[in-house]
């Protein structure tokens, strides 16, 4: 995760920092659930550097290890568990709702519901000050997709909690690595000419990922007010206007989007998740609310929350904001980071625990005359642009299998090029372990018979040595087969992923030393 950025264009300043109003007075503590999802994660360095003390409650203790300080706690729990949420929200002043569940699962009304009832519950007895939610922009009336419909209805129980409850409804939020920003680049980018919905006319009023913190950080300072609030940027375009805004900041072409009566959300989520790195589960609730006109229906929020000094940016300004954002490799949170549904949730068993299991692995050792550091560099920069290093027609054919059955495929790439954390997504693997200089453990997040991790560990000494292992956990027959059928490509695969690896390092190592 970056460092705090408040700061923006045309003179914009931090904000809404916390002043005690009597000496002694303890820094409120804020209970912030989503800090490891696109906006919680921009969020929660922000109210660090606003004066608040926050807690997280995150079902993945190990992804928000990262994130733990004086000033930050980590509760482990799942916000679907009324005990974890009363025992997260003691003591808390603000509750920060940012939980959607961005899939196409047929439960995710019901865990939403649940989630939100067990949040205004937590937060009437703990006498919470104020509980602030980021819901979605939809009309006043008519049938909603069932995402608005739910982000609606989750809203609505939370102001019935008796609490004060600020509902912040944004539309489509422009910034580096949102799934709609990455939505709008790739379709723009591959497809000169495309079909798509005759919705895709509708109007739509995108907002600056930065304006969304500045509402957001300014909530806990709005004393007495309650209610929804729509929240915008100053541009109400079609999803055609914004393509082709898109192509015009980045130097392409204007784009056709043809606009046809038959297109339905699932098949035109079908199409984003082959042309885009947006996986369909995530791409169908982000067309479904294209169905709709999704602009501010007031500016009642003006006389709440002023705009950010210098006005709120336009939606070209957002554009070149995050493009500058993913040249400079300062992309601080990303959709590519979420949680994939029905991905394995238990860390890698330590070995004891294979006893009894059917387990299969692979084992790589290859040793090196490049540096420890070197090496790690080569380690760490595995995945998305690198590539995986070896038969990369092998790597695009899992990867294309991956995404014909659902999965997030090889196009999910990764945040950064360089940088690399637990809790990261890379293509279709997300980081469980990461010990710089020494071990990087990948989870699959691949549709699987089983569930499987790849190591990547360097190992100083006397000369250096680089070891891989992947295991494989078969789940029943159908894993078994599928180990066996892969099996004659492994020879291919991983030990020329390691020959490579090590042939890499050592190429680097002596670029950087230079001639002698």
């Amino acid at each position: 995760m970056g460092g705090p950025d408040l700061t923006a264009p045309s003179g914009r300043e931090p904000a809404y920092r916390w002043a005690p109003t009597r000496a002694g007075e303890p820094r409120p503590l804020v209970l912030l659930l989503g800090a490891t999802g696109y906006i919680g994660g921009r969020l929660l360095p922000r109210l660090l550097n606003a004066g608040y003390r926050v807690r997280v409650l995150t079902r993945r203790p190990e992804r928000a290890r990262g994130l733990a300080s004086a000033d930050v706690e980590v509760a482990a729990g799942d916000a679907a568990d009324p005990a974890a949420v009363r025992s997260a929200a003691d003591g808390v002043r603000f509750v920060y709702h940012l939980v959607h569940s961005m899939t196409d699962r047929r439960d995710f009304e019901r865990r939403d519901r649940l989630i939100a009832r067990n949040v205004a519950r937590a937060a009437a007895a703990a006498g919470v000050e104020r509980v602030v939610y980021l819901g979605g922009l939809s009309p006043r009336t008519g049938p909603l997709s069932p995402h608005l419909a739910s982000r609606r209805e989750v809203g609505e129980i939370l102001q019935r909690s008796g609490v004060p409850v600020l509902v912040l409804q944004a539309g489509v939020v422009i910034g580096s690595g949102s799934a709609s920003f990455e939505m709008i680049r790739h379709l723009t980018e591959v497809l000169p000419v495309m079909t798509a919905p005759r919705w895709v006319r509708n109007r739509i009023q995108p907002i600056a990922v930065r304006d969304v913190l500045h509402y957001l950080l300014a909530a806990l300072r709005t004393d007495g007010a309650d209610g929804a609030f729509d929240i915008g940027g100053p541009d109400v375009l079609r999803y055609d206007q914004m393509m082709n805004g898109y192509a015009r900041v980045a130097g392409l072409p204007p784009r056709c989007v043809l606009a046809l009566p038959v297109l339905t959300p699932r098949l035109a989520s079908h199409w984003v998740g082959l042309v885009t790195p947006v996986p369909r589960n995530l791409a169908r609730p982000l067309v479904e609310s294209l169905q709709h006109d999704c602009v501010m229906h007031d500016h009642r929020i003006d006389t709440l929350i002023p705009p950010p000094p210098g006005g709120l940016l336009r939606y070209d300004e957002a554009l070149r904001l995050a493009l500058g954002r993913i040249e400079v490799d300062r992309v601080e949170t990303s959709w590519v980071d979420a949680t994939v549904a029905r991905a394995p949730s238990d860390p890698l068993p330590g070995d004891p625990e294979w006893s009894g299991r059917v387990v299969y692995t692979d084992e790589r050792t290859v040793a090196t005359t490049a540096s420890p550091e070197a090496l790690w560099r080569v380690i760490a920069g595995i995945g998305g642009e690198n590539g995986w290093y070896s038969t990369p027609l092998l790597w695009a054919a899992r990867g294309w299998g991956d995404r014909a059955f659902g999965g997030v495929g090889l196009r999910r790439g990764r945040r950064s090029r360089s940088r690399v954390s637990v809790g990261d997504g890379i293509d279709f693997w997300r980081v469980e372990v990461c010990e710089p200089g020494r071990l990087l453990r990948l989870r699959a997040e691949m549709r699987l018979p089983g569930l499987a991790w790849l190591d990547l560990a360097c190992e100083p000494g006397a000369a250096t040595r680089y070891r891989q292992r992947a295991v494989f956990f078969p789940r029943g027959l159908a894993g078994r087969l599928y180990w066996l059928a892969v099996l004659p490509f492994h020879g291919l695969v991983f030990s020329g992923m390691a020959r490579r690896i090590v042939a890499i390092a050592e190429t680097e190592e002596r670029s950087r030393a230079g001639p002698r």
